[in-house]
C-alpha cells in the first residue's frame, strides 16, 4: 500500500517537472528562436532525466523484500 503512495508521488513530481521544463523550453526558443535545436536536445534530456524518477520508483516498489524473522 506504502509502495502505490511512492510510485503516485514520483508521477506526480515527474509530471510537474515535464510541465516546468516544457514552459522553459518554449520560454527560451521564444528569447532566441536561434538557439532552438540545441534548446530541444537539452529538454528531451532533462525531461527523459525526470521520468526517470518514476521508473525508479516501481523497480524500488517491485524490489523482492528481504526474508525477515
Amino acid at each position: 500500500m506504502i509502495g502505490n503512495l511512492h510510485v503516485g508521488l514520483a508521477a506526480i513530481g515527474a509530471a510537474l517537472a515535464v510541465g516546468l521544463i516544457g514552459m522553459a523550453a518554449s520560454d527560451a526558443v521564444g528569447r532566441n528562436p536561434g538557439a532552438s535545436t540545441q534548446i530541444l536536445v537539452q529538454s528531451i534530456l532533462a525531461i527523459a532525466f525526470a521520468e526517470a524518477i518514476v521508473f525508479y520508483a516501481l523497480f524500488l516498489v517491485q524490489a523482492p523484500k528481504p526474508p525477515g524473522p
